[in-house]
């Protein structure tokens, strides 16, 4: 099987040859770019600068040689920029105050401080000796007197107004999936901010705030809902049938419903202010390109609420974050399978195993987990979540080989 057959049939539920592997399809899936130069290395492939496309989570965007000395089957394209074929043109060099020689995306503000410190954009800071960027609160201050900050519905429409595709960006979008089409067989995962049905995270300061106007103000959040979900629908009608032929998944929705043991808000808050515009988006995916898979991104204990996004119309649930909550991975998959929802990530307890165990416990989980999630197909092989810097080299080959193993092929290096 090529790599896009092989990924299109486990999430059709079909048997394939192995269970398919991804890294960095999108940005919760990837490796932190301090991470990556030790892996090139490890892997035995010439030393190169990383690119950073993420520069807030600061995550590497992977290289060819890389993924095919892992046999992974996935390639990405956000916006008009991929790892399926060499841009130049999108990069210049950053060295991150001496810490790490890498590429980054052309067009962003750098300023060291005179404590080391290095602030991105005049707003978000990297003290020294961090892997990532951040700014106060994680931009969502938690208010604990005086008023919320309630939303402006006209300017959130001003807003989605701004956010329609223009000739010029479709245009440039459809060249781009030409090309990757054309130069790999590997599935193409498309990610793209004006088609993001998010419908919570960025909104009304945040997860500290939004659940509460969601109990409180259920009105004010099906307007805002309303809003999102007709600049999707919009958005949608004009791209995919441009790119329908070129893209295997969508990432249609970002938006974490689960903490570490539970939702973030009991589940009828899902299916009354948040299914009924999900499923509308994902229908209008499904009718205009209807071999595309739908894929959501949501992190936490979320199991309990899995009916919920197979009603929402999701082909695709990440990142199967089992360690968290009460519930196993045969629950999971138990659940998913059910509604024909695929799983994609759950390789290993990236929260203990992957950072603090063995290389043999990570294979040994990574044995355990994974003919469980798979068992049937409906599922893709990753970590929970990104590999995060500190994550030695040795974890990362052994992750993949061992996924390889269930399946009796190893990783050729």
């Amino acid at each position: 099987m090529t790599s896009r057959e092989r990924v299109m049939a486990a999430l059709n539920f079909q048997s394939a040859d192995r269970v398919p592997c991804d890294l960095a399809g999108m940005r919760s899936t990837g490796i932190s770019c301090f991470a990556y130069p030790r892996l090139v290395a490890a892997l035995g492939l010439p030393p190169r600068r990383p690119k950073v496309y993420d520069t807030g989570q600061m995550l590497a965007l992977p290289d060819l040689d890389v993924l095919d000395a892992l046999g992974l089957d996935v390639v990405t394209v956000e916006g008009t920029l991929s790892n399926a074929f060499e841009q130049p043109e999108r990069w210049e060099p950053y060295d991150f105050n001496g810490r790490l020689d890498a590429l980054v995306p052309r067009g962003i503000r750098w300023e060291v401080r005179a404590d080391g410190t290095i602030v991105q954009n005049d707003r978000s800071l990297m003290p020294t000796g961090a892997y990532v960027f951040d700014v106060e609160h994680a931009g969502q201050p938690l208010i604990l007197e005086g008023d919320l900050p309630r939303p402006d519905l006209a300017a959130a429409r001003a807003d989605a107004a701004a956010q329609a595709f223009t000739a010029a960006e479709i245009a440039g979008i459809r060249d781009v999936l030409q090309q990757v089409r054309r130069g790999t067989d590997r599935a193409v995962f498309f990610a793209h901010g004006k088609l993001y049905g998010n419908l919570s995270l960025c909104a009304c300061g945040g997860m500290g705030v939004f659940p509460i106007f969601c109990l409180t103000e259920p009105e004010l959040v099906t307007g805002l809902h309303e809003i999102v979900t007709q600049r999707v629908l919009a958005n949608l009608r004009v791209l995919l049938p441009v790119i329908a032929e070129y893209v295997d998944v969508l990432l249609l929705c970002a938006d974490d419903w689960g903490m570490q043991n539970g939702l973030i808000a009991p589940p009828r808050v899902y299916r009354e202010l948040f299914q009924p515009f999900l499923r509308r988006i994902n229908d209008e995916v499904h009718r205009l390109a209807p071999r595309m898979k739908t894929f959501l991104h949501s992190c936490g204990a979320i199991c309990e609420a899995l009916d919920i996004v197979a009603d929402c119309g999701f082909d695709i649930v990440n990142p199967v974050q089992w360690c968290a909550g009460a519930f196993t991975p045969a629950q999971w998959k138990a659940r998913a399978a059910a509604r024909r929802l695929a799983l994609w990530g759950g390789g290993v307890d990236s929260q203990h195993t992957l950072p603090l165990g063995t290389v043999a416990d990570v294979e040994r989980q990574v044995h355990e987990v994974v003919p469980v999630l798979a068992a049937g197909g409906g599922y893709v092989f990753c970590n929970i979540h990104n590999i995060l810097a500190e994550v030695a080299p040795e974890k990362v080959i052994a992750l993949y080989n061992a996924a390889h193993h269930v399946e009796g092929r190893g990783v050729t290096r």
